[in-house]
């Protein structure tokens, strides 16, 4: 079934309106008829199974058939603090990442890393990531759109880090899988949790010490040396494993 978004004020009593993009995609690519049923939700852990009723001055009309309370989100929020990657590899990282239930992902300049944006390859960069964003949230079922938020530096993400309840830094020096398993299954539901993936070089040691000097915890992967595009995906598969509801 179909999915899409829509904010809050574009639901009414007994109908919903759909504007934007989402119109020519749902009259033009998908073919969606009258009838047709189709799933939205407002982003604010509701969901609605509809069916279209008219496309009308550039919106597409459809009635309520039953409204549900969402039951796709994790039990905690998850924010990737991922150091940017060379090429297309954000792409990835950023539809997986929400695929597997990340609240927010936030790219991060880190010494090693080879890509430098300016403000104006950054904002396009970033819109197009919100765009992937989106359609992965639609793809998964998710109840809400994960943002992709503005480049920050290493020592703002550290701030950032330091207002939730866990962060952790995967660090190929880092030894001791017991240790690692028992940390991440004293996270409690709830509770927000960082994750701090480095660039294709990884970070530098004394970046480490820094994040652990301020309060995060260093975790091992195992004893194979992931890519960055794979260590972010990682760490976000074990705690969705760990965190699932239900």
């Amino acid at each position: 079934m179909h999915h899409f978004f829509v904010a809050p004020s574009q639901v009414e009593e007994t109908r919903i309106y759909i504007e934007g993009t989402d119109v020519n995609h749902m009259k033009n690519v998908l073919r969606m008829k009258n009838g047709e049923k189709l799933m939205v939700s407002d982003g604010n852990n509701r969901k609605y199974l509809c069916e279209v009723a008219s496309y009308e001055e550039g919106r597409a009309f459809v009635n309520i058939l039953e409204t549900r309370e969402a039951d796709t989100e994790l039990s905690s929020r998850i924010y990737l603090f991922q150091g940017l990657p060379k090429g297309d590899k954000m792409d990835l990282i950023v539809q997986k990442s929400v695929e597997l239930g990340a609240y927010a992902v936030i790219p991060m300049e880190t010494r090693r890393a080879v890509v430098k944006l300016d403000e104006k390859k950054a904002a396009k960069r970033i819109d197009r990531w919100n765009g992937i964003a989106r359609s992965a949230a639609e793809q998964a079922g998710r109840a809400v759109i994960p943002r992709v938020e503005e480049v920050h530096s290493f020592q703002d993400a550290l701030k950032r880090a330091e207002e939730m309840d866990v962060a952790l830094i995967p660090y190929e020096l880092c030894e001791g899988m017991d240790a690692a398993r028992e940390l991440i299954r004293s996270i409690r539901p709830g509770q927000s949790v960082g994750i701090f993936i480095g660039p294709e070089g990884g970070f530098e040691k004394d970046e480490v010490e820094e994040a652990v000097r301020r309060g995060a915890f260093p975790v091992t992967l195992g004893r194979r040396i992931l890519r960055t595009e794979t260590a972010g995906l990682a760490m976000l598969s074990i705690l969705m494993f760990e965190l699932e509801q239900g």
